[in-house]
């Protein structure tokens, strides 16, 4: 099997993965998509490619196999006649119930939302937004990194150090720790190889906008994202989301406050 043959098959793979995650609601879309290194907008293409022909609609139609998934274009148009008449107006959840049970039309609940959507039965629902809602948690462990450093008296009877920590975002598992005597790009390499080395590539980095991280033309203000540092344009190689703080407490609450 050709190199190329298997990166898609583990491409697939994750995808189908991440799709199981994303339909038991234990990821949102956003989540997923970002999992993948995708938009949410083609996160959701794949979704109804995925939900018409399988796992062969993710393949660029290259195999050429009708997919055990595949939903007859006659059946879709049956289904939307169906709720355009006697079930105009039900729930999508319900409906989705009903025409598999009675009707024997076999498709997942998220096609049958799509295809409701897309033919103007149903309203799109839409997130309402919050003012400066607290974010939450990554779902998975991996999906993001934090990285900083902090200086105290470490040691007793030493001169100040600087512990540069890297941690998982939805676990707080430390990956890396050690003290260096001046926090830098090189302490930040260090940092990121060891975790990397140990635990694969995250999707992203969250730092604070030190000058090894980011270079940012005015004191306080946003990061010029167009002048990367060699911090940042390794992780654009890695393609690793590089992102910045901007609130006064975080990242630095991550770590202790304490000397040894």
């Amino acid at each position: 099997m050709s190199r190329t043959k298997c990166d898609e098959d583990r491409r697939l793979e994750k995808f189908e993965d991440v799709y199981d995650r994303w339909e038991q609601r234990q990821l949102s879309q956003a989540e997923a998509a970002e999992i993948l290194g995708k938009s949410e907008r083609q996160f959701r293409r794949y979704i109804d490619r995925y939900d018409a022909r399988g796992i062969e609609g993710l393949r660029d139609g290259r195999l050429g196999r009708a997919s055990g998934k595949a939903i007859a274009a006659e059946a879709v148009e049956a289904i939307l006649a169906l709720y355009r008449g006697a079930y105009k107006g039900w729930n999508v959840k319900h409906f989705h119930e009903h025409v598999t049970e009675q009707h024997g039309y076999r498709l997942s609940y998220s096609c049958l939302k799509n295809r409701l959507q897309g033919a103007d039965l149903v309203r799109v629902e839409r997130r309402k937004g919050g003012h400066r809602r607290k974010r939450e948690r990554k779902p998975i462990a991996g999906m993001m990194l934090h990285q900083d450093g902090s200086r105290e008296v470490w040691l007793a009877g030493q001169p100040a150090l600087d512990l540069i920590v890297s941690m998982d975002d939805a676990t707080s598992e430390i990956y890396s720790a050690f003290l260096i005597e001046e926090e830098g790009m090189m302490s930040s390499f260090q940092g990121l190889l060891e975790v990397c080395g140990a635990k694969g590539l995250p999707s992203s980095l969250y730092t604070d906008r030190g000058s090894h991280y980011f270079y940012t033309p005015e004191a306080g203000g946003k990061v010029d994202k167009d002048r990367p540092t060699q911090v940042g344009r390794a992780l654009a190689q890695l393609g690793v989301v590089h992102i910045a703080a901007y609130s006064p407490e975080a990242p630095s609450l991550l770590l202790p406050r304490q000397a040894a």
